[in-house]
């Protein structure tokens, strides 16, 4: 790791001002506040707010900034974003992304900067289209580049005091309904809901699919146990109906990161 933090400070030195692509999860964190300390006011954090992004990831981005003292822009997507990938192909993290990164870009503020993001070491691994719109605008990702794996990222982040050094991983709502299904505003609400609602019962890492009329609820292996409580299922069944689903069923499989890239 010493080694990779003195090719990211090196990567770092080449740059006079930096925007940072901050989700306020680990990896956009740990980025965030390193190049902050490199480079002090040179720095400026900026956060797309889009209904496929979950509003509690953008209140603890604007939390986290408010508490480092750094600057930080918030760009409204609207609708619009939502529109773009309605068909739900299977392209549509490149359309999406696309299009965010553009808007961020085209920011008036931002200009004469730099624009990174928190890609890192483990991403390569993964099924990520919209890396293709990252290389097509021209965003650089330190944290890959410096060959930083996540499970360093969490180490050092928690050597840092980084709150958000054991988070979950997260991602956008989009990716909770399968490619050709239509994505609407109701969708994800219900999905975000009800992930809410779990997340406040105690699940930490949880996934809501979305499959119609069914919530297919994805728990860590580890928390599947849980579930052997008629008072729990009763209330999860209760609050998937209200979010506007009519069936909750649990995946006894349990949650695994790419379960929807089948």
């Amino acid at each position: 790791m010493k080694d990779k933090l003195a090719r990211l400070s090196s990567d770092l030195k080449n740059y006079n001002s930096v925007t940072v692509a901050f989700s306020g999860g680990v990896d956009s964190t740990f980025l965030l506040k390193y190049v902050h300390n490199a480079l002090g006011n040179n720095v400026v954090a900026v956060t797309a707010v889009a209904p496929n992004f979950s509003p509690d990831e953008i209140a603890d981005a604007i939390g986290f900034c408010h508490s480092e003292n750094i600057c930080h822009l918030l760009i409204h997507m609207g609708e619009n974003l939502v529109g773009s990938i309605a068909g739900n192909p299977k392209d549509r993290c490149y359309i999406c992304k696309k299009q965010i990164f553009s808007g961020l870009l085209a920011h008036p503020k931002l200009a004469n900067t730099v624009l990174v993001d928190g890609t890192n070491a483990d991403d390569v691994f993964d099924v990520r289209p919209g890396e293709k719109a990252l290389y097509e605008l021209g965003v650089i990702s330190p944290l890959r580049d410096a060959g930083l794996t996540k499970d360093e990222i969490r180490t050092l982040s928690k050597e840092m005091g980084l709150p958000t050094w054991d988070k979950p991983a997260f991602a956008c709502l989009a990716t909770r309904i399968p490619h050709g299904e239509p994505i609407t505003m109701e969708k994800l609400h219900s999905i975000y809901s009800l992930e809410k609602i779990l997340h406040d019962l105690g699940f930490a890492q949880v996934r809501v699919r979305h499959h119609d009329t069914i919530a297919r609820i994805e728990v860590l292996p580890e928390d599947r146990e849980k579930f052997f409580d008629t008072a729990l299922m009763d209330k999860v069944n209760k609050e998937a109906r209200e979010c506007g689903f009519i069936y909750a069923a649990l995946d006894l499989a349990g949650y695994k990161m790419g379960n929807m890239n089948l």
